[in-house]
């Protein structure tokens, strides 16, 4: 596995270092900012990195209150029904909070 992603990724990791974006250890944060804001272009990088089966099983995991609606629209055309969990952003932020403030 290539340890850095290519230069295309700054335009929807605007808010990282994209130097310090790992595709293995930051593989949420690239699955959930490309779905949302990608091109054609990331949607083919992600699945020739990861494959389809693991994008699936990583989305299994990510509340659907992350993604945009028209997103996950294109999400199920491509990889087929997902059975995503379902969080309400309100009570996700709550929790995120928490767990911060714990650490």
């Amino acid at each position: 596995m290539d340890s850095v992603l290519p230069d295309f990724f700054k335009s929807v990791l605007w808010s990282y270092d994209i130097s310090r974006v790992s595709p293995a250890w930051d593989q949420r944060i690239i699955l959930v900012q490309s779905i949302n804001y990608g091109s054609w272009k990331h949607w083919q990088w992600l699945l020739k990195f990861y494959g389809k089966d693991k994008v699936r099983r990583a989305l299994e995991h990510i509340p659907q209150s992350e993604f945009r609606p028209q997103a996950l629209k294109l999400v199920s055309l491509l990889l087929g029904p997902i059975k995503m969990r379902y969080v309400s952003r309100g009570t996700y932020i709550r929790d995120q909070k928490a767990l911060a403030a714990a650490k």
